[in-house]
């Protein structure tokens, strides 16, 4: 490709907008334009990234037997209506009505569709399993679009989705989609990401990874054990709780705390460690649905040197959403913001819910419900018991690994994949049944699988950047080598040498990009740098008169001459060094249960 003929416009300043590395690079680098607010063009290069990307993905999933359809975008509510989660996704989905005044939607996701396609073709057992998988495009309408191409409303994605006789056959496939996605983050380039244990969330089902790129301005936070190999993500992450000393349950007593309404000041005004106090969590909890909500105040304790896991939390009530509760609900039931605790309250109004640590931590000081008070020697079972008693505390950096117990550490990522097992309720919600081999009549048994390329590009970058620009892997990169011609216009024999090699190269099945422009050579070095090609010739009157082209691989500082007739030659062997890079980063993994 000549850059004459190329639709590419580099930007030198940084778009104000702009509040990432990967942001600013695709933008300035002519690789994407933004339409509106979490919604962006390809532009002719980044399109190009982006294909390659697609084009790794579906050469794993056809190496794992997957087969590749279409699905339309715009869905009739009926099919969301009968997963049950019409009325359980909120504003995110875009919902419209078409002419006819009926409901319709666009695609966050396809479950519902696939089980429905499953439903239309699946009779037997003798046809499972299979897996089906598309790249299309999703919209999902969030709240706060940001970072560029790492949260977005409109983008592609590539959605997998495996169908099973039984549990058994799920679970014998999924470390087969497991190892994919390895392969497929290796194979771009992507080095620095681990697996986590995550939150099925809307999802469903009863196992889920997600695949996260360690980046510092990553939205998650990630739990991670060296010694064990553990890995989740801090909303749904385990630890191993400090359990504490017996005591015997003292007498409850009254003492007054004025201007302690946080567990900080109330520890520092009685001298005893954040361990000892009671923490007094107040929220409503949406338990119904979108057309029907059902709010109910919750009611939460959790020891006071632990944080709440809204994540976990949620689950354990399995409700839609989470909202602070107001003073004037908490005095509803009995309780005092700042001083509250369950001892007294309104029981009959409200769902109390306790960590697992509550029952065996004796004495804690907690709220009185009255303002400047609180009890000491507070004890579960005597001066309350709660209605759910389960883990509910965010694990947090130093807490002892559920395996090891050694410190775990926390890291932030960019979530760049995920997998999941879904069981069975899509298919039992959209009629996706066979006839086993006693001819009864069984669901199909699904799995769901989901990486977005323009997420993947957006978290390369973040890891393969300087200060000059972009640093492609060769197995992503939009071409393979940039082409400068230094004054060509003045220099007739440049510009021949240019078009000599660039044909040469071409003929040989490597992709150049030419700067052929008439720019200056600041220009052309800057938008190679910019653009970040994996390796750059640049042809010079200077350089000709002594034989020689100039030849760098971006990733590396220095340059070398090379003699004009071995030009092609020696760019070969760099680029097959790079891909001999690239794949022996393909190695096998294990899932560990």
């Amino acid at each position: 490709m000549r850059m004459t003929q190329l639709f590419f416009a580099s930007l030198r300043e940084v778009p104000a907008d702009a509040d990432t590395v990967s942001h600013q690079l695709l933008l300035r680098a002519g690789m994407v334009r933004q339409l509106a607010a979490g919604i962006f063009d390809y532009m002719p290069l980044g399109y190009r990234v982006k294909k390659k990307v697609e084009d790794i993905f579906r050469e794993e999933m056809d190496a794992i037997d997957g087969q590749e359809v279409t699905l339309p975008v715009v869905h009739p509510a009926e099919v969301w209506q009968r997963s049950g989660r019409w009325d359980k996704i909120g504003s995110d989905m875009a919902r419209f009505q078409d002419r006819h005044e009926r409901d319709m939607c666009l695609a966050m996701t396809h479950e519902e569709a696939m089980a429905d396609l499953a439903s239309q073709v699946v009779r037997s057992y003798k046809q499972l399993p299979f897996m089906l998988y598309q790249i299309q495009t999703k919209f999902r309408d969030e709240r706060r679009p940001r970072g560029g191409l790492i949260r977005v409303r409109e983008f592609t994605m590539k959605d997998g989705y495996s169908f099973h006789a039984d549990e058994a056959s799920i679970d014998a496939y999924y470390p087969r989609m497991y190892q994919a996605y390895f392969n497929i983050f290796r194979r771009c380039g992507l080095t620095n990401f681990v697996p986590v244990m995550s939150d099925n969330g809307i999802m469903g089902g009863d196992m889920s990874h997600e695949f996260m790129a360690l980046v510092d301005i990553g939205e998650d936070t990630l739990l991670i054990c060296e010694a064990s190999g553990y890995s989740a993500n801090r909303q749904v992450a385990r630890f191993q709780k400090p359990m504490p000393e017996a005591e015997e349950a003292l007498a409850l007593e009254e003492i007054a705390t004025p201007n302690t309404t946080t567990i900080e000041s109330l520890a520092e005004f009685l001298d005893i460690p954040k361990s000892k106090t009671a923490k007094a969590v107040f929220v409503v909890a949406d338990v119904g649905t979108v057309s029907e909500p059902d709010e109910k105040f919750v009611f939460v304790v959790i020891r006071g040197d632990m944080d709440l896991s809204e994540t976990k939390l949620t689950n354990a009530l399995k409700a839609r959403r989470l909202r602070p509760a107001t003073p004037e609900e908490i005095r509803a039931i009995g309780a005092e913001p700042g001083y509250g605790s369950p001892v007294g309250i309104q029981r009959e109004d409200v769902t109390l819910v306790a960590d697992d640590l509550i029952p065996n931590a004796p004495n804690l000081v907690a709220g009185a419900n009255k303002e400047g008070y609180h009890y000491k020697n507070v004890n579960y079972g005597r001066d309350y018991t709660a209605d759910v008693v389960t883990d509910i505390a965010a694990a947090q950096d130093g807490d002892p690994c559920p395996l090891s117990g050694e410190p775990m550490k926390s890291v932030r990522g960019i979530e760049v994949g995920n997998i999941f097992k879904l069981g069975t309720a899509f298919s039992e919600g959209l009629g996706a049944f066979f006839l086993d081999e006693n001819g009864k009549k069984k669901p199909i048994v699904m799995g769901s699988y989901g990486i977005g390329p323009g997420r993947l590009m957006a978290s390369v970058l973040e890891n393969s950047h300087d200060d000059n620009g972009i640093v492609w892997p060769i197995s992503i990169a939009p071409y393979h080598v940039s082409l400068l011609a230094l004054a060509a216009s003045k220099n007739p024999n440049v510009a021949e040498a240019a078009e000599r090699i660039y044909n040469e190269l071409c003929s040989a099945g490597v992709e150049v990009l030419y700067d052929d422009r008439d720019e200056r050579p600041g220009v052309k070095f800057n938008d190679a740098d910019l653009i970040g090609l994996p390796v750059r010739i640049t042809i010079g009157k200077k350089g000709l008169d002594a034989g020689t082209v100039e030849v760098k691989v971006r990733s590396e500082v220095e340059n070398h001459d090379v003699p004009l007739g071995r030009v092609v030659e020696h760019v070969q062997g760099l680029l097959e060094a790079q891909w001999k890079a690239i794949k022996a980063t393909v190695v096998e993994e294990v899932l560990e249960d």
